[in-house]
């Protein structure tokens, strides 16, 4: 009798059912049931289940049609994994899914177990995990909480991060291990490893060293990932990810000095065909986004893929003509100093120094006609890269930093896009993730002051843009893909 009674379980399919302590309405409740609650059977009573709730240890009764009986023997795994494959994307039933898919795995004789499983195992939570992050605050919270509870009691773990104010949950990717792991199809593999490489679900709180060992990794995992066969749209988000981490790579392999140049650069254009590689015809309305921000971390870091010029002279013809460049050294730990130089002053004597944490890519360096003003790109962080503009005024040398946004370091980059001549004007662009929103903006700066003057969102609407653009510029930017 007991064997029996472990071969048949009941699946809770309402929110709000009831655990009673007798088999009536009336009688006292002694739990609140969600859906995907599993149940032992242990006998039947008219229209209710004698039930157990290993979960609460605790016995009580519930209405036959709040529930689902179900049976665990080998024979019965079909019909769970239909049920699974039917519940893997429909939105709100995401407990439900994993209850059956927890079935599913009991019922199923290992050597019939592969990566379909999983694959919406790992679907469903990552869902529900999306679903709560989104609803904070919001009516309905009480159900999810439940949602995440029943989750939980099967082994779903999520993770939890603070950004921006809000609490941003995530699915701990344990399913889509296993698929990687387990004979799947080339899609549901890829499917796993963007699940586990998601940009958004990096924690926080990790020190440089584990850093650069998880973008190792996720690096590791994307690039196993066939793409041969992939359908155009599952070929580009995988395409969007690993442009997302290469420029992040090689942010970061530009601050570890066991990293030779040569190693920057092949990360920072691996990001740059990788963005390149993405078939636009085919991206995907949904993809849009995604879109942006990966062009937004390899434009952060764009300047990685250009090769690095000796003793950090700026990179066009005006510096031939000025003498005024930068040269680099090495500040207190961890810090780089930037040090403007001309014929008469060297780096023992500088025009002007300033030292910073962030990655000063040298090659960057752009000299106005009159040697009056140098521009420089600073990465302080790897999805974040700012302008500097060192300039000659009536007190003698000074530097201005323009950020790409005023709300905090999150999304974006600013760059040197032309001087125009009078030496009081310079072109900027910019594009930067602001309150959700991604925006890109040509902009024409006083140079004095770093204020914007006049702005389009394409160089062809703005005369001095469109005529004073840097040549160089227009050819490596990734801000008129």
């Amino acid at each position: 009798m007991i064997a029996a009674s472990l071969l048949a379980i009941a699946i809770v399919t309402q929110d709000q059912s009831s655990l009673r302590t007798a088999p009536r309405d009336s009688a006292p409740q002694q739990a609140v049931l969600a859906q995907g609650d599993s149940l032992e059977i242990r006998g039947q009573k008219g229209d209710y289940l004698q039930v157990y709730d290993h979960r609460r240890e605790r016995a009580g009764f519930i209405r036959a049609t709040q529930v689902r009986s179900q049976s665990l023997k080998p024979e019965a795994a079909p019909e769970l994994l239909s049920v699974v494959r039917f519940l893997r994307d429909t939105p709100g039933s995401e407990s439900l899914g994993i209850g059956y898919a927890a079935a599913y795995l009991r019922a199923a004789p290992a050597e019939a177990i592969n990566g379909e499983a999983f694959d919406a195992l790992g679907a469903m939570a990552e869902r529900l995990a999306r679903r709560a992050s989104a609803r904070q605050g919001k009516p309905g919270g009480d159900a999810l909480a439940a949602h995440l509870e029943v989750a939980a009691s099967y082994g779903v773990e999520m993770l939890s991060f603070e950004r921006d104010g809000q609490v941003q949950l995530c699915y701990n990717g344990d399913a889509h291990r296993r698929v990687l792991a387990l004979p799947a199809t080339d899609s549901q593999k890829a499917l796993a490893a963007l699940a586990l490489t998601k940009h958004e679900c990096m924690a926080p709180n990790l020190n440089p060293i584990e850093r650069f060992a998880q973008d190792n990794w996720r690096a590791d995992v994307l690039d196993r990932v066939e793409m041969r066969d992939l359908p155009e749209v599952l070929k580009n988000r995988v395409h969007l990810r690993k442009a997302g981490v290469w420029a992040s790579l090689a942010f970061q392999r530009a601050r570890r000095s066991e990293f030779a140049p040569a190693t920057v650069q092949a990360a920072a254009s691996r990001a740059l065909q990788e963005l390149a590689a993405v078939n636009k015809m085919e991206l995907a309305e949904a993809d849009a986004a995604a879109y942006s921000d990966a062009a937004i971390r390899v434009g952060s870091s764009r300047w990685g893929a250009e090769p690095a010029l000796a003793d950090g002279a700026s990179g066009n013809a005006t510096q031939a003509i000025t003498k005024l460049s930068v040269r680099l050294s090495i500040g207190q730990p961890g810090e780089t100093c930037v040090h403007v130089v001309d014929a008469k002053h060297d780096t023992k004597n500088p025009l002007f120094t300033r030292c910073t944490y962030g990655v000063v890519w040298a090659a960057s360096a752009s000299v106005n006609r009159q040697g009056t003003a140098l521009a420089l790109a600073v990465q302080p962080l790897d999805t974040w890269r700012e302008m500097w503009v060192f300039q000659q005024g009536p007190r003698g040398w000074g530097v201005d930093v323009l950020p790409p946004a005023l709300d905090n370091p999150n999304l974006g980059y600013v760059e040197f896009a032309g001087w125009v001549p009078g030496a009081t004007q310079m072109l900027a662009a910019r594009e930067a993730k602001i309150d959700g929103r991604f925006k890109t903006s040509f902009e024409v700066l006083r140079t004095a002051t770093l204020e914007v003057e006049k702005q389009a969102d394409q160089p062809k609407n703005l005369s001095l843009f469109y005529r004073w653009q840097d040549p160089a510029w227009k050819g490596q930017t990734v801000s008129l893909r």
